[in-house]
Parts: C-alpha cells; sequence; structure tokens
C-alpha cells in the first residue's frame, strides 16, 4: 500500500507541474479536481484545444490560459499577469496573421467581458437582448473574429487572476495610475509578443471602456518604447481619454444621449416618438452643438426668454419637464435624469445601458440606488467565466477570479491618452482607429465618443483613418443579438482593411 500511495503522490506531481510547462500542440491531460493553490504561478501556461464554427467554416484554435511576470527596472518579478491567447491552429504563415490584443476597463476590471461576451470563440449564454438566464454557461460564437485574426485578452495587475507577487510590492506606484498602467503593461506586451514570435504579424489593440484610455496611451507607449507600430486601435463605449471639457461642453453634450434613452422607452412627445431613432438624433445633435452649447456658455447673463426656449427644447428631446430642466439651470445631471425619467412609473433606468429597468424602495430622491444593468451582467458573468477558465481551459487555481478588483485609488493625474493616440496616428501611417459606441450608454455616450473623435483630429488630417459606428444598445454593445453579429462583422472588416496591400509602404504622399 505504501507504494502505491507514492505512485499516486508522484502521479498527482507529474499532473500539477505538467500545466506549467511551455505549450505544447496536445491537449494536457486534466489535473485532478483538487484546487492548486491560492497563490499565482507568475510564469505558467495550460493548453487546450478547440474548434468553433464561424461563418459557416470551422476554424480549430489553440488556447493557451496562463501568466507572464512583470519585472522591475533591476529584472526582478513584481506581478504576474493572467492571459487568455487563442490562436488559429490550422494556419501556417504567422507574418501575416493579425494578432488582436484586448482589454477591458474599470479601470479595475478584467478581460472577461469582451473575452465571453463579445470577439471571442465562447460567448456566455443570455437571451438575445444580453439578459441573464439560467442555467448559466457559455456556448460557441459564430461571429467571433477568430477566422482572421488571434486574440489574446489581458487582465491588467489585480483582475481577474493577475496579481502582485506578494504584499510588499509597491503596487499602486507600480500599476495604479493611468501612465504605471501604460508603462508596465507594454512591456508585458513586448514579452508576450517575443515569447509567441509574433512581431512580424500586423497587430491591433482593442479597448472598452476605460480600457479604451489603456489601448489610447499604449499606442504611443509601444511605438516610443518598444519601436512596435500598430496597423489599428478601437474603441468600444470610449471613456474622455483625457480631453477636457470642463462646463458648457460638459453639460450639453449628453443631450443626444437622453433622446435615444427617451426614444427606447417611449417618453418622448408624439412627433418625435414615430421617427426612427438614427434618423432623430442629426436633429439633436445639430441643436446641441449651435444651440444648446451657446446658451449654456452664457450662464446667468442669458435671458429669461431665452432660457426658457431652451429649457423648453431641452424638454422635448430629453423626455423630462420643463420644470426639471430650469431647476438645474438647463444643465441636467446624469444621476438625476436616471432616476427622473420614469420616476411617474416607479423605474429607473440603468446608467451602462439604460434599457435596463431598476426598482428603488422610493420614488424619490436624485440618483438611482443601484446600477440595474451591472448587476444583470454581473449574474450572467461571472458563472460563465469561472466554468470556463476552470472546466474548459483546465486552469485550476483557488484564487477568486476578480471581476472588479482592489486598484483604488487610482491616480488619473496627466491624462493625454487622447493626444497619445494622436501622435500615435501622426507618426505612423499605418495606424487607424476604428470607435463603437451604444446609443443608450449613459456612462461613456456616444456623442462625447464623437466630440472625442473631433478634438483628437483637430486638423482634420486624420479622418480619412477615422471610423465612427452606432449600434442600438449600450456600453456593451455585444449583449444584444443582433449586434454582436453587426459589430463583429465590422471588425473583420476593420481589420481585413487595415492590412496594406501588395507591400504599400508606410509613408504619406507628397500631396493632399
Amino acid at each position: 500500500m505504501k507504494h502505491i500511495f507514492l505512485l499516486l503522490i508522484g502521479f498527482t506531481y507529474l499532473i500539477n507541474t505538467h500545466a506549467q510547462k511551455p505549450a505544447s500542440s496536445e491537449t494536457p491531460k486534466p489535473k485532478d479536481d483538487k484546487p492548486a493553490s491560492r497563490t499565482l504561478n507568475i510564469d505558467s501556461q495550460v493548453v487546450t484545444n478547440g474548434q468553433v464554427t464561424i461563418k459557416g467554416q470551422r476554424v480549430p484554435y489553440k488556447a493557451t490560459a496562463g501568466t507572464i511576470p512583470v519585472w522591475d527596472e533591476e529584472g526582478k518579478p513584481v506581478a504576474g499577469v493572467f492571459f487568455t491567447y487563442f490562436e488559429r491552429s490550422d494556419v501556417s504563415d504567422r507574418a501575416s496573421r493579425p494578432l488582436v490584443i484586448s482589454f477591458n476597463g474599470g479601470p479595475g476590471t478584467a478581460s472577461v467581458w469582451m473575452m465571453i461576451g463579445y470577439t471571442g470563440p465562447r460567448i456566455l449564454k443570455v437571451d438575445d437582448e444580453g439578459y441573464p438566464v439560467q442555467p448559466y454557461g457559455i456556448k460557441d460564437n459564430p461571429h467571433s473574429i477568430l477566422d482572421v485574426a488571434d486574440i489574446v485578452y489581458v487582465d491588467p495587475v489585480n483582475t481577474g487572476f493577475s496579481r502582485p507577487v506578494n504584499k510588499d510590492v509597491p503596487a499602486a506606484k507600480l500599476f495604479f495610475g493611468v501612465n504605471a498602467d501604460i508603462k508596465y503593461l507594454a512591456d508585458w506586451i513586448n514579452t508576450f509578443v517575443s515569447r509567441y514570435n509574433r512581431w512580424a504579424s500586423p497587430k491591433y489593440l482593442i479597448g472598452e471602456s476605460y480600457g479604451t484610455t489603456r489601448v489610447s496611451g499604449l499606442a504611443l507607449e509601444l511605438q516610443n518604447a518598444h519601436w512596435m507600430y500598430l496597423n489599428g486601435v478601437i474603441l468600444v463605449s470610449p471613456t474622455s481619454l483625457g480631453i477636457e471639457r470642463d462646463g458648457p461642453a460638459q453639460g450639453v453634450l449628453k443631450l443626444p444621449y437622453f433622446t435615444a434613452t427617451a426614444w427606447y422607452h417611449k417618453a418622448l412627445p408624439a412627433d418625435l416618438q414615430k421617427k426612427d431613432l438614427t434618423d432623430l438624433l442629426p436633429e439633436v445633435e445639430t441643436f446641441t452643438i449651435q444651440e444648446y452649447l451657446p446658451a449654456l456658455a452664457l450662464g446667468g447673463s442669458i435671458s429669461d426668454q431665452k432660457r426658457k426656449e431652451i429649457a423648453a427644447k431641452v424638454a422635448r428631446y430629453s423626455g423630462l419637464s420643463e420644470t426639471a430642466v430650469l431647476q438645474q439651470n438647463l444643465d441636467v445631471p446624469t444621476n438625476f435624469f436616471w432616476k427622473e425619467l420614469l420616476r411617474g412609473r416607479g423605474q429607473t433606468v440603468g446608467r451602462l445601458d439604460s434599457r435596463y429597468l431598476g426598482l428603488d424602495s422610493k420614488d424619490a430622491g436624485v440618483s438611482p440606488e443601484y446600477n440595474s444593468e451591472l448587476t444583470s451582467w454581473l449574474h450572467s458573468f461571472t458563472p460563465a467565466i469561472n466554468l470556463f477558465m476552470r472546466d474548459e481551459l483546465n486552469y485550476k487555481t483557488d484564487l477568486k477570479y476578480y471581476m472588479f478588483g482592489p486598484t483604488f485609488p487610482w491616480d488619473n493625474t496627466n491624462n493625454h491618452t487622447g493626444d497619445n493616440l494622436r501622435q500615435a496616428m501622426n507618426q505612423n501611417p499605418y495606424l487607424h482607429l476604428l470607435v463603437q459606441s451604444g446609443y443608450y450608454d449613459g456612462a461613456c455616450d456616444y456623442f462625447n465618443a464623437k466630440y472625442s473623435m473631433w478634438q483628437i483630429d483637430a486638423s482634420g488630417k486624420l479622418k480619412d483613418r477615422m471610423d465612427w459606428e452606432g449600434y442600438r444598445s449600450g456600453h456593451m454593445m455585444y449583449l444584444r443579438k443582433e449586434d454582436l453579429a453587426t459589430s463583429n462583422e465590422n471588425l473583420r472588416k476593420f481589420i481585413q482593411k487595415t492590412i496594406p496591400k501588395n507591400s504599400a509602404p508606410a509613408k504619406y504622399s507628397g500631396s493632399r
């Protein structure tokens, strides 16, 4: 019996250490059901294989779940960054195969959202509008971009399974700030690209929410500090990117979002309600820039008559009462809008996706008690990612998967990421930009995204390399079945369009 016991121990050791060996083309043997550890192995990988049908085509792939260290300036490891890498396995030419590097936001959230909600080969089970269903789980994604590009999903430190090496690492200084985040992640990307032999590949960064701040800064950092040049940057539901908009601009830019939300909930006047959303919004955008912005700039000097005229139009386009608009001095806070729009129905609307409804304990108040959309998303994503990581990708650990991790306080000083992106595009003729926004996103609203593009390219010299797309959903437009198909197809077209044809050189022509 003693010999059998020792053999079992040795067998368990071999299985557990197999996950730390370099990737192979074979699927590793499953580990036993006992969790490995609550301590992160900062340099490890587990490889599995799968296949998915995309647009009617069978696409086999290799999935690598693992960690790569972050090192300090002295070469000492200070953290392990967790990643999930999907590469199509029937492709022999990696030099021409695009690589998409994917980040989510928060800034303290993991890459889970786009990985199993948007672009990856497996997605969570939700209904056609994105609401949770049981039993929880995941299914094949027939719209994944894996047919045209390999994808690596990256979890910054203290998100997902990523962690500092120990409590003595000065995490706030090294990781938790706009520029610290950009610096260490650029180093990490360099290591990843070198380890997986992707230097020759066309490269793309995609970020969602705060991830758009991250990838906008990374575009320039990769060029300047690592001499790594990109073909494209994709911003999904972008933040303000450090572009100043205090005062009147901040006040007015959210009005078109108010209109979209009120239209969705049938809270607009009948003549506006009968218009299609995308026919109505340009009218509101024009009013916002040409009338609303100058009126707010006048502040207290505006005449009483003009104040009433503007209040009437803002009320008409927002679904609120003129009294409510006047009481807010024409500048309606978003928190108040989410509470006020459907107050008479006893409901609130969601912050990140105003299609979602909430219930508060009291109808009175100036803001909702909770984010109805976020709790719905956590409801469906959390079981799915834990099942996916542990059961399908075979990454066994007792670590908690941080949907939202401890990354605060976050240092937002010296955020110039919008201008960083402009500089990167100026310096790199190959670099293109795609922006995707949901009309019902109240946190990173679509008209602010347009405004950012205008300010990034004040000269108008880059507009032929910038594209914006709107979707009839919210912050995570891909959760709506119709938009999942359309948005992925647009990503696919963007990637294919921005790979130079016939070895076209990266240069500006002598004439415009």
